[in-house]
Parts: structure tokens; C-alpha cells; sequence
């Protein structure tokens, strides 16, 4: 079907990456690996524990090392944190080893979908929405540089997505992507 040896999915915290993967991995036969429950099980505590004892740069750390041990894998879709892209060594290794699937959406679509989560230590503010916005700001010109495809999906289901997804990948193996 495809030539892609790993799939990388970057995007906002809300943008679907960890339910979208799932799906898409089990539809081309691939592990799902996500990135923060990799973390969490190195560690044995939630993000946001992380978050309170070593701060952010402690989680980014720790992120960076899970990037380098699971983009070693093969035939895997991974899920990667919101901030993943913030570091370039990430960014050059997730490009280097898989192709890049950024799923988009607006910071209003992750509000609605991140509201009652409280696993979420970066929206720990009176503003979370203010909060996305600035995350979005920074961010999404890193997604995009690192991005092999961008898929939108705000007011999608999942589903739609995968199919979506599916049929780029395709068309990009046909095309040599």
C-alpha cells in the first residue's frame, strides 16, 4: 500500500493525534506508539506530575529521549506531544525517519475538546483559550516546516480523517513522497 516505514503525527494538544493514530495504525496493520504514554510509563507518574517536580524543561528532556528510542522503531504510527516540534533535534528526526502528518485545527476546536481535561498542565491558567492561542502562534509554523502532509480536522470525525489520511498517503507513494 504504502512506503512509509514509520508515520509521525504532530498537531496542537485537542488536534486528535493519539485517537487518529490509533485508527490509522490498526488500518495499515502498524504499532501505535504515543509519545506522552511513553513518558508516563518510563516514569510512572502523569504529565502533569512531571510538570510540578521538573518543570517544563524536565518533561522536554524526557520527551526528547523517547523521541530518539521510538523513531528507531519500524512500522509504527506515533502520536507525538503538542510540543514536540519546539526542539530541533525532534523535528530532524521525525523528518528523517517517517513521513509527517500534521493534523490542524483551530485553537477555538481545541478548547472545545480540551475543556474538562485536566491532564493538561500548559492550560493550568485563567485563559486557556488565550493560552492556545499563543501555543498555535509559536507552534504552527514548526508543524508545518516539518510537516509531510497537513490535515485539517476541525468539525471532523475520525474516521473522515483516517480515510482522508489513507488516501494522501497513497497518492504520495504513487508520487514518490
Amino acid at each position: 500500500m504504502i512506503r512509509a516505514q514509520n508515520i509521525f503525527i504532530v498537531g496542537p494538544m485537542g488536534a486528535g493525534k493519539s485517537t487518529v493514530g490509533r485508527q490509522l495504525a490498526e488500518a495499515l496493520s502498524y504499532t501505535f506508539r504515543d509519545s506522552d504514554q511513553e513518558i508516563q510509563r518510563r516514569t510512572g507518574v502523569d504529565i502533569p506530575t512531571i510538570f510540578e517536580f521538573e518543570g517544563e524543561e524536565g518533561f522536554r528532556a524526557r520527551e526528547r529521549q523517547v523521541i530518539i528510542d521510538l523513531v528507531a522503531e519500524e512500522r509504527i504510527v506515533l502520536a507525538t506531544g503538542g510540543g514536540v516540534v519546539i526542539n530541533a533535534e525532534n523535528r530532524q528526526d521525525l523528518a528523517a525517519r517517517g513521513v509527517v502528518i500534521y493534523l490542524h485545527c483551530s485553537p477555538e476546536q481545541q478548547h472545545a475538546r480540551t475543556a474538562r481535561d485536566r491532564n493538561r498542565p500548559l492550560l493550568d491558567t485563567d485563559e486557556p483559550l488565550d493560552r492556545l492561542r499563543e501555543l498555535m502562534e509559536t507552534r504552527d509554523p514548526l508543524y508545518r516546516q516539518v510537516a509531510d502532509l497537513v490535515v485539517s480536522t476541525e468539525k471532523r470525525g475520525t474516521s473522515s480523517v483516517v480515510k482522508e489520511i489513507l488516501r494522501r498517503l497513497e497518492e504520495s507513494a504513487a508520487g514518490g513522497l
